[in-house]
């Protein structure tokens, strides 16, 4: 329609937005959404053909986005986390990677007719489960902590080293093939050190710039994405290939130098790497051509997928996991799910480009390999992994916990009542000071943006039904209800009250306001530093839900019920509750019910009556003790 770079470049980042969104909205894995967009405005209709639009601008920004998505896979790479693994962890990810590389390879070479260079490279790049795809079936599935959590680790620490070990098969390859000499091959592992040594120079370097506040906030983003180019472009043009190397050791580097500043880090690869992921990964789904499309249903393509989904990753993940604590069932379900990702697919478009320049025809087949695979993979244990799961008992329960976003007096004290129910519950702050009332309360807490997606890989948010945003924030409190919304529902997602009513103030549609009557955070914080207190009272045949609603006054907030089976049902302006007998009302009650019911409680035990001041001085000193206790001075967070 229209002839213009200008305007294919806006249709490619729309569309890769718009696949973000859509995979966001109905919690499907994006590279679903972004393959279904690419191929019907590439190859299906014809629409666009970024290879030929951009011309030679294609592979340096193919190059560019697989830079990026290295140095983004390689921050979450921290080596203190890495001694926590498991052995079976620690089997698969060494031992079952290497297997499932060899096996990979012989089946690329004999099933698919690869030679054997290219298929040693596509065997590399196989290995990687990429995390951006199998946290989402994580979630979807509720698995049990152990299988959840290896395959998890799994994705996160072989998702980088998959595109360094085509590196190195290809080296390798073109030696054995008397394609280099050795001189070449000591040249590359000569080129390999530097580009290491300038990866974590450069990461280095700029963590310490960020830590000492030699750079300021609004340049922190720009400057670390310039200078993840200029490592990768500077180590490329040293030896080909070497890049994705440097900035794989420039993000391990900053994984681990305990910054401060890291949150930053993940916040620019948020903003930018998803921007420029989507984007190519558009380009590289709607430049494929119809030709290459149709090579997909091929049969020894087929073929070879089905080794790889029933031969190759069972084998690796059963032979790896010999003598470890792993049941038949864990090792059954570790060893179907492996679905492939973004990093599969974008370096083996980089490698398609280098083998095809280099001579290898047979690189031509290496794009609808990847792209069957990739697609294969995603839904076929996308929509696999639970049932499985079920199968297998590896799932969790339905569990009724509450996640509470935002960390002040009244949520630590709300957070303890819930505990003391029997159900779980997890107070999330960014700030290690907010976090100083939950500490206090012995509750479970988290420290960290629950709106970051790169907490997904240490924060598992599956046993908590409920999530309330009851930060001090309404903009942030509605942002958590909407990021959430999708998977949770709105039912079981809710706020506290706004404090700003007026009709300047629009906020996001956000979730359920919270309690009856609605109060914003700071009216109930202040209530509870004013001396009103956490009650629970529970409903009998004698003393029902009517009895109970007649007798509170009208400064009870009532907060939630707990039914007799322990689930919690908190309550919203917007409902009508009923209670039953068995039930337990939890309310935020006045000092001066308090007192009345101590006061009636005293009567009863002296059997005589005690002047109501005296109970009420009483009761007053108890609460200034307790505020002294409950207040104690500001703490630095522990040193890892």
């Amino acid at each position: 329609m229209f002839e213009s770079l200008l305007f294919d470049l806006m249709i490619i980042v729309m569309l890769g937005m718009a696949s973000q969104w859509l995979a966001w909205r109905f919690r499907m894995p994006a590279i679903v959404i972004m393959s279904v967009v690419g191929l019907v405005v590439g190859p299906i209709l014809g629409l666009i053909y970024p290879k030929e639009t951009l011309g030679e601008l294609f592979s340096p920004l193919i190059s560019l986005a697989v830079a990026i998505i290295l140095f983004e896979g390689s921050l979450n790479l921290n080596f203190k986390e890495i001694q926590l693994f498991n052995k079976p962890v620690t089997r698969i990810v060494t031992v079952g990677a290497f297997i499932a590389w060899i096996a990979g390879s012989l089946a690329a070479h004999y099933v698919a007719g690869l030679s054997w260079a290219v298929a040693f490279i596509i065997g590399g790049l196989f290995i990687v489960t990429g995390p951006t795809v199998i946290l989402p079936l994580l979630r979807q599935a509720r698995l049990k902590p152990r299988p959840a959590a290896i395959l998890k680790w799994e994705g996160i620490v072989v998702d980088p080293f998959g595109a360094l070990l085509a590196v190195f098969a290809y080296e390798f390859i073109k030696f054995l093939n008397s394609e280099v000499t050795v001189t070449t091959l000591l040249l590359f592992f000569a080129a390999s050190l530097f580009a290491v040594l300038l990866g974590a120079g450069a990461g280095w370097l700029t963590g310490r710039s960020f830590e000492k506040g030699r750079v300021p906030e609004f340049l922190k983003a720009p400057l670390l994405f310039a200078l993840v180019i200029f490592t990768f472009v500077i180590s490329d043009e040293v030896m080909h290939e070497t890049g994705l190397l440097a900035v794989t050791a420039m993000g391990i580097m900053m994984a681990n130098m305990k910054l401060t500043s890291l949150e930053d880090i993940l916040e620019f690869k948020e903003n930018i790497s998803v921007l420029l992921i989507s984007t190519i990964f558009i380009m590289l789904t709607a430049s494929l051509s119809p030709e290459v499309l149709l090579q997909i249903f091929e049969p020894n393509i087929i073929f070879y997928v089905l080794v790889m989904l029933f031969i190759v990753r069972p084998l690796s993940i059963w032979v790896s996991t010999i003598g470890t604590e792993l049941t038949w069932e864990e090792r059954t379900l570790i060893g179907w799910i492996a679905p492939r990702g973004i990093v599969a697919l974008t370096v083996s478009g980089y490698f398609a480009t280098i083998l095809l320049e280099d001579g290898y025809q047979d690189a031509e087949m290496l794009t609808a390999l990847t792209f069957a695979l990739v697609f294969s993979t995603v839904l076929v244990h996308g929509f696999s992994i639970g049932w499985l799961a079920k199968k297998l008992n590896l799932t969790m329960p339905e569990d009724t916990g509450v996640a509470i976003a935002g960390s002040t007096r009244f949520t630590a004290e709300l957070a303890k009542s819930i505990q003391s129910t029997g159900n779980k519950v997890l107070v999330i702050d960014d700030t290690w000071a907010n976090l100083t009332y939950a500490r206090k309360q012995e509750v479970p807490y988290y420290q960290g943006d629950i709106l970051l997606e790169p907490y997904d890989h240490h924060l598992d948010l599956t046993p908590y039904r409920h999530i309330a945003a009851m930060s001090k924030s309404d903009t942030l409190n509605a942002h958590v209800c909407e990021d959430f919304m999708p998977e949770h529902g709105r039912d079981n997602l809710y706020q506290t009250a706004f404090h700003v009513r007026d009709e300047e103030f629009h906020p996001s549609r956000g979730g359920r306001e919270l309690f009856v009557p609605s109060l914003s955070i700071s009216e109930l914080d202040n209530r509870i530093v004013s001396g009103y207190t956490i009650r629970q009272t529970k409903l009998t045949d004698q003393y029902n839900y009517t009895n109970y609603l007649r007798e509170r006054d009208d400064e009870t907030v009532l907060l939630y019920i707990v039914r007799h089976d322990q689930t919690i049902e908190f309550y919203t302006p917007d409902k009508e509750m009923t209670a039953a007998p068995g039930d337990t009302i939890v309310a935020l009650v006045s000092p001066r019910q308090t007192i009345e019911k101590v006061h009636e409680r005293v009567d009863e035990a002296t059997e005589e009556h005690v002047p109501y001041e005296v109970v009420e001085e009483k009761v007053e000193e108890s609460f200034e003790e307790e505020m002294k206790e409950k207040t104690i001075p500001g703490e630095a967070p522990p040193k890892e």
